[in-house]
């Protein structure tokens, strides 16, 4: 007689055991991982793909990408949401993620109660770039021209609530200033006016900014980060020009949904973090405009929570509102 440790009736339920303890010990991943981020093209998209090659490579796996970039990441979100919390879906996106909720009111997901927060693979900066004409060389300067013709000064964005829209807002209300926006439809469209000189300022990210100051099309007085950024050496920060604590970037951070087990959002921490040490991957990120950041799941968590604060109560207090 063969004994199994189970008697015939419970035979099923012993089976079932067994194989939930094979599927328990299944070495992660085991099958293809989806990163799904903004539409194809764009930083985000960038970003994925490059750490998706390393990730790839180191983890015998093919990572796929998956451009659902509609709705301002809503749509990338909720794919995310409802795939199985088994670390073999991530979400890839940035700031937009976290700060929408206080711009729209129909956005269907909580990104501090619905998603665990895996890496902040890199941030972006952005710089405050100034036609040529404006009569100001430094954030000093700037703020003084700006207090002498209070509502004469103007900058350019592309849609709202994004990094170079909040970013001029939060000057604006640590310098006390009256700076007049006008909306583009577009980056183009608002970067071809600002080096018309139809507007006097934008805060565009790095890339976008650096062909034209290297012509010298445009004046940039700083970067929005708190530390210099290799994405554009040799430009002073808001923090270090007048306006201490200042910090307005585009985030990126990696997630994966909330009930995803601890020691496989670890493993997609250490091995994303392999990745980004590279240096031809750091080469590339730093080329396209962003910083290499890495760390903890607990300091994205962390960073989360100090700029939903932080943008909550700009965008409530200067009463801002999504496109």
């Amino acid at each position: 007689m063969l004994k199994l440790g189970c008697s015939i009736q419970p035979l099923a339920i012993c089976a079932l055991a067994v194989m939930g303890g094979i599927a328990h010990g299944q070495p992660f991943p085991s099958k293809p991982i989806r990163v799904i981020t903004a539409e194809p093209g764009g930083g985000a998209d960038f970003i994925t793909r490059i750490i998706a090659q390393g990730l790839t490579t180191n983890m015998g796996q093919q990572i796929i990408v998956e451009n659902q970039g509609a709705a301002s990441g809503m749509v990338a979100a909720q794919a995310v949401l409802k795939s199985p919390p088994d670390g073999h879906t991530m979400l890839l996106y940035g700031s937009n993620f976290w700060i929408l909720p206080f711009l729209q009111n129909n956005v269907p997901y909580e990104p501090a109660k619905d998603f665990a927060p895996v890496i902040m693979p890199v941030r972006s900066p952005n710089v405050v770039a100034l036609h040529p004409s404006v009569p100001a060389s430094s954030i000093k300067e700037l703020i003084a021209l700006a207090k002498t013709k209070p509502g004469q000064l103007n900058y350019c964005t592309a849609g709202s609530g994004a990094a170079p829209h909040l970013g001029v807002e939060l000057f604006k209300v640590m310098a006390g200033l009256n700076i007049v926006r006008i909306p583009y439809k577009g980056t183009g469209a608002a970067i071809n006016a600002l080096l018309g000189g139809e507007v006097h300022m934008m805060f565009p990210n790095t890339a976008q900014a650096a062909p034209h100051v290297k012509s010298k099309k445009l004046k940039a007085l700083a970067v929005t980060s708190l530390e210099p950024t290799a994405s554009f050496p040799g430009v002073p920060t808001m923090a270090a020009s007048g306006l201490p604590g200042y910090e307005a970037v585009t985030a990126f951070g990696m997630f994966v949904p909330v009930k995803t087990g601890d020691a496989v959002v670890r493993k997609l921490n250490q091995e994303i973090a392999q990745v980004l040490k590279k240096d031809d991957v750091r080469e590339k990120l730093t080329n396209s405009g962003v910083d290499v950041v890495g760390g903890t799941p607990e300091q994205l968590t962390s960073y989360i929570r100090s700029e939903m604060a932080k943008w909550g109560k700009l965008i409530k207090d200067v009463g801002i509102s999504g496109d």
